[in-house]
């Protein structure tokens, strides 16, 4: 004769209601011990009945990840084999915004959390979630300013550990997909930079616009190796502050000058080139018009640009509102594809001259930012919060799973301002 359910069997069934599905590729581990799921498989402990109230009142993603955010909800062993075998359960496993559960399944949900005690009022959500409701209009210069703030601002140290010496937060180009990722992530790092001077065509005397610096390792290269002048501008103080310190400790304050300023308001050109790297995700769709015209303005005739963002690829959308990493890492950040980035360049004037894909690049730069992460966890959140730091592995760890699995892209497209120099016949000049 079957056993009474234990918490573990229950709660298996509330996070099927959630994911529409009765196969979980999981074990959950319930509050009193109990396990549930197929054996050998990744597990998922549940801490807390919060964790599951949380369900009942945000019965997807967004509520999955407050519950793993506060430590409600644990990963037990590999993260990347945990969230690879949730991320292929039911609802998640679809392309877009994940579907709401059906009535049924939300009365099932209900009636799970009754028996196990977890009904109650909506808990409060995790500190490190955005709300940017009151700062004003979507993509106003205040508001985009907060939402710089809301994910760079979380500590220079936090991002020494995750990133490395390079401090480079963008994907880097590697030579192989085999080796020591850690050991070899600082090489691939200035491999990406100096492959963008080369696509630019940086030569000494040239003025560089750098939008959304960063801590201005961009910078940094371009005026060591190349005998460039640099502007770089961010809407972060924080990285402002450390891009300053690392120029001048190269000796480079003649050569850099870092700016928090909004790449709308920018008037001292004309630029000899002008490099985008990771910034223009923050842009969003409404004003990618803008952010063409403004950059094509301040470039000079035969100038080029370099844009490196990340894309949805084919079939896929980009995220909802209420989606986790629009709530608690990229609060306004919108991703295009490619076609519509392209066609936005194109319809400002400017001409493609090369796309580079390196999709599996930053599936690897990911892999390797996590690592360093789980390395140094305990100094990590001594820097941050516990919080900030599980944020980071969850969207870290979820978006390497996404660039290998080809939801996601990443691409350098470099387009050339008419008039001035002819651009090189072919793409041996940088490659």
């Amino acid at each position: 004769m079957a056993g009474r359910p234990t918490v573990a069997d229950r709660l298996a069934a509330a996070l099927g209601a959630v994911l529409g599905t009765t196969e979980l590729p999981l074990r959950l581990r319930g509050w009193d011990g109990s396990l549930a799921g197929p054996p050998g498989a990744p597990v998922v402990a549940v801490r807390s009945r919060k964790a599951l109230r949380r369900l009942l009142w945000s019965p997807g993603q967004l509520g999955l990840g407050r519950g793993y955010v506060a430590g409600e909800i644990d990963v037990e062993g590999d993260v990347f084999a945990t969230f690879a075998a949730l991320s292929s359960a039911g609802r998640l496993a679809e392309t877009g915004p994940m579907a709401a559960p059906t009535v049924r399944e939300r009365l099932d949900l209900l009636g799970t959390a009754l028996r196990l005690g977890a009904i109650g009022p909506e808990p409060a959500p995790p500190a490190e979630e955005a709300d940017l409701g009151r700062v004003g209009r979507r993509h106003s210069r205040a508001r985009d300013a907060a939402a710089i703030s809301h994910h760079y601002d979380v500590g220079n140290d936090f991002y020494e550990l995750v990133l490395g010496p390079s401090m480079v937060y963008s994907c880097a180009v590697w030579e192989s997909a085999s080796g020591d990722l850690v050991a070899d992530l600082e090489a691939a790092q200035e491999a990406k930079l100096d492959l963008v001077c080369r696509k630019l065509g940086l030569q000494p005397g040239m003025r560089l616009l750098d939008v959304g610096c960063g801590w201005g390792s961009m910078a940094i290269h371009a005026a060591q190796r190349y005998g460039v002048d640099v502007v770089g501008i961010t809407l972060s103080e924080e990285q402002a502050r450390l891009a300053r310190k690392r120029a001048a400790e190269a000796g480079l304050t003649d050569r850099i000058d870092i700016r928090v300023q909004d790449y709308r308001t920018v008037d001292d050109g004309p630029f000899d080139a002008i490099s985008s790297i990771g910034m223009s995700e923050h842009v969003g769709r409404e004003q990618l018009p803008t952010y063409v015209r403004t950059l094509a303005a301040l470039l000079a005739p035969g100038a080029r640009l370099l844009n490196h963002a990340i894309a949805w690829n084919a079939g896929t959308t980009t995220w909802s509102r209420d989606s986790f990493i629009a709530r608690y890492v990229f609060p306004d950040g919108e991703l295009l594809g490619l076609t519509e980035t392209v066609g936005a360049l194109e319809a400002g004037g400017l001409e493609v001259l090369d796309v580079e894909a390196l999709r599996r690049h930053y599936a690897l730069t990911l892999r390797a930012w996590v690592q360093r992460l789980e390395t140094h966890w305990d100094a990590a959140v001594a820097a941050t919060t516990e919080g900030r730091a599980r944020v980071w592995r969850l969207y870290m760890a979820a978006s390497a799973l996404a660039f290998e699995k080809g939801d996601m892209g990443i691409n350098q497209v470099l387009v050339q301002k008419p008039g001035g120099a002819e651009p090189p016949l072919r793409r041996t000049d940088w490659v």
